[in-house]
């Protein structure tokens, strides 16, 4: 119980901010949504999403394993999974 006498899980559902937690679930699943839309599962040998929110500051490292030939480029998906990572972050404070 919150000093103003309201339940903190009230406050909590009123729009609080999100919690680190949920900050790096999101950006992680958006990055492996982006990487898993462009690839089949099989074809990434490795994809490592690497993603820290510390003091309000999200990073987002993508490594990303596949065929040199695939298509698109892998660094190409590499940035816009880092990109999409970012955006979906920025909707979660939005909401």
């Amino acid at each position: 119980m919150s000093d103003d006498g309201s339940d903190d899980s009230e406050t909590a559902a009123a729009g609080a901010e999100p919690s680190d937690d949920e900050v790096v679930r999101t950006a992680a699943e958006a990055a492996e949504g982006i990487v898993f839309k462009h690839y089949d599962q099989s074809t990434v040998t490795d994809l490592d999403v690497t993603v820290t929110f510390e003091e309000g500051v999200l990073d987002v490292d993508v490594y990303l394993n596949a065929p040199e030939d695939a298509d698109p480029d892998r660094e190409a998906v590499a940035q816009e999974a880092v990109e999409t990572a970012g955006e979906a972050v920025d909707e979660l404070f939005e909401a």
